[in-house]
């Protein structure tokens, strides 16, 4: 099984940003843990702040993996262009984030993307991707 996870802009900076808000670990750290708990997983990992290079991957990824987990970041409440990509792939997509977006300001409450995709995780902290890879591995 290949599962792409795509994160958008300021997930770079995972365990020195707002750890508050999105903990102390790195992605790279967690990716490691992400890894060992699903072995049979082939798991690519992409991250950029640039919208169009989200897109770029989202359709690269989005005819040939049997799963996506995206984290839009900031760009899940601005960008048409990133839900139109999503609903563009046969790939099917889980979108993820870490913080409870609708316990947070009102512009985070609005998703472009949420609604192109299979299903929403959203406040778990990094354990929604594990979640979300359980899903796709339970429905091969």
């Amino acid at each position: 099984m290949k599962i792409a996870i795509i994160n958008g802009p300021n997930l770079n900076l995972l365990g020195k940003r707002e750890p508050g808000v999105y903990g102390n670990m790195s992605f790279d750290e967690y990716l490691i843990q992400l890894k060992a708990a699903f072995p049979a997983v082939d798991f690519t990992y992409y991250q950029s702040n640039v919208e169009g290079e989200l897109i770029n991957e989202i359709q690269k990824m989005g005819f040939d993996y049997d799963g996506i987990i995206i984290n839009p970041g900031g760009y899940t409440h601005t960008s048409v262009a990133l839900g139109d990509a999503i609903a563009a792939i046969k790939t099917p997509v889980i979108e993820v984030h870490i913080s409870n977006v609708h316990a947070r300001e009102d512009f985070r409450k609005i998703s472009h993307v949420s609604a192109k995709c299979r299903g929403t995780i959203s406040g778990l902290g990094l354990e929604g991707y594990k979640l979300a890879a359980a899903w796709f591995t339970g429905h091969e």
